[in-house]
């Protein structure tokens, strides 16, 4: 799968292990770095659906993100690059059609609001 990166950041913590250290944390490092393995690995989100680190489809006011555990309670947040996003008849995304991914950021949306 193609991935790119909203921010320079979160490029440089994909590109050097000891700088997403200093940034996350060992523990969240050594989980991004799973998470984009399994990224780059996969050929769509279909892939990606029932994988370790909990890949899934947010709602409300994040419509059209995909979220994977990292340390609780960090998450990567991820949309696809190409928009737009594809759909099915019933307007539910086709994740076998998604395969490109944006890497947005790290967060714990929960505490967001």
């Amino acid at each position: 799968m193609n991935i790119e990166f909203k921010t320079k950041e979160l490029q440089k913590c994909a590109e050097d292990f000891n700088h997403a250290v200093k940034k996350l944390g060992m523990v969240c490092a050594k989980k991004f770095f799973q998470r984009l393995a399994q990224l780059s690995t996969a050929s769509s989100f279909e892939e990606l659906r029932f994988a370790v680190g909990r890949f899934h489809e947010l709602r409300e006011d994040r419509k059209g993100q995909w979220s994977f555990d990292l340390e609780h309670p960090k998450r990567l947040i991820i949309t696809p690059i190409t928009q737009p996003i594809p759909v099915d008849a019933d307007g539910k995304y086709v994740w076998s059609n998604i395969t490109d991914a944006l890497l947005i950021e790290i967060v714990d949306y929960h505490k967001e609001g």
